[in-house]
């Protein structure tokens, strides 16, 4: 029961970290109408910038911060620079352009970085494990990872329902030529919203980088994840991606842990539990699909005519 436990939080830590990654692409797609398939870079960016600073300078907290910035600069960059002349095209044509955004990434932080990975350590403050109730011993790194998930959703919550910006950001998914003709700058308000998608998946990548090495290419197999959580969270929904990332970290950390175990026990044999790593695998998409079977626009998203 323990160890069924920690599996669950360990999914519940999954489901945080790529709400961070979902946020960001369900806000640019509901307010800006651009499907970005280069947010896996700006978690990618975020990833190196944490690692760089923390090597030079020892602070994980500084990391953090330079991982957000790094990435939500890049990301202003690249708004201002290529998605601009993307908004008045169709999707395909967004999806050629930002896909040839992840090679010039790629090999931009290739040529800064080199190829080998780098590596970004756990801080000392948060090594270890902690005793939770029940006597369940989990690491205080991935509670950390909860909180840090939490914080930022409900900082979200409050940025969209309770700030101006957040009012603006409803109206421009809404109907955004009525804000322009009310006097709203659509360009800066595209701006920063872009900005603070990337920024959320550049501080992803620096949550993520002290549990996998940080390379080029890190952030494509995140970003699949992400795109599921929006699909079944419904596009334009901050409370959709929650609730559906929620849902997409426990069914994928759960069905590997308990499919390849529970074949082999059904079935007596190895090949089993291949079998049952390999619809384990599959999950999430199997979720996906049952969830459009049923609500085609998402659980929170709406219908469009």
């Amino acid at each position: 029961m323990a160890l069924v436990v920690e599996q669950l939080l360990n999914g519940v830590q999954l489901g945080f970290v790529l709400f961070l990654m979902a946020a960001g692409l369900t806000l640019v797609f509901g307010v800006m109408g651009l499907i970005n398939l280069a947010h896996g870079s700006l978690y990618m960016i975020g990833a190196f910038a944490a690692a760089t600073v923390a090597r030079e300078s020892g602070s994980f907290a500084l990391a953090l911060v330079a991982a957000a910035v790094a990435a939500a600069a890049v990301g202003a960059v690249i708004e201002i620079v290529v998605m601009r002349r993307l908004y008045a095209r169709d999707h395909l044509e967004q999806v050629l352009a930002t896909f040839a955004l992840i090679l010039v990434l790629s090999e931009g932080t290739r040529l800064l970085f080199g190829s080998f990975p780098l590596y970004l350590n756990v801080p000392p403050a948060l090594a270890g494990s902690v005793e939770l109730p029940g006597g369940i011993v989990y690491s205080r790194y991935r509670l950390f990872l909860i909180a840090v998930g939490l914080a930022v959703a409900l900082g979200l919550h409050l940025l969209i329902r309770h700030t101006r910006l957040g009012v603006r950001i409803r109206a421009g998914s809404n109907d955004r030529e009525m804000i322009a003709a009310l006097g709203v700058d659509i360009s800066l308000l595209y701006t920063a919203v872009f900005a603070i998608g990337a920024a959320l998946a550049g501080l992803a990548g620096a949550l993520l980088g002290t549990l996998q090495s940080v390379q080029v290419g890190m952030g494509e197999p995140v970003l699949i994840l992400a795109f599921v959580v929006v699909v079944i969270g419904g596009i334009g929904s901050i409370r959709g991606a929650f609730v559906a990332a929620i849902l997409v970290g426990v069914t994928d950390t759960m069905g590997a842990f308990a499919l390849p175990g529970a074949f082999e026990w059904l079935f007596g044999s190895r090949e089993a539990a291949v079998i049952g790593t390999v619809l384990a695998s599959m999950l999430v998409y199997v979720l996906m699909a049952l969830v459009l079977i049923v609500r085609p626009s998402g659980l929170y998203g709406v219908a469009r005519s």
